[in-house]
């Protein structure tokens, strides 16, 4: 799997992943539960992922939404 970015803004990782569905990429966000976990203080990140075959067809997803991510 890649990393294709870290937030922990709700909203926007909803809105990323719908927007790569729409695309056919099925994302996964790791480290929700973890996030929860440790409470309001937002020390760890939750980070979206796409498998490795997925990843050059994510980023220029993003890419054209105008979204910043790894760039790897």
């Amino acid at each position: 799997m890649v990393e294709l970015l870290r937030t922990n803004d709700l909203v926007r990782l909803s809105w990323l992943t719908a927007l790569l569905k729409d695309a056919g990429i099925e994302a996964v966000v790791l480290d929700a539960h973890t996030s929860v976990i440790e409470g309001s203080i937002n020390a760890i990140s939750r980070r979206l992922m796409v498998i490795d075959e997925d990843a050059v067809r994510a980023r220029r997803v993003l890419d054209d939404a105008d979204i910043a991510h790894d760039g790897r």
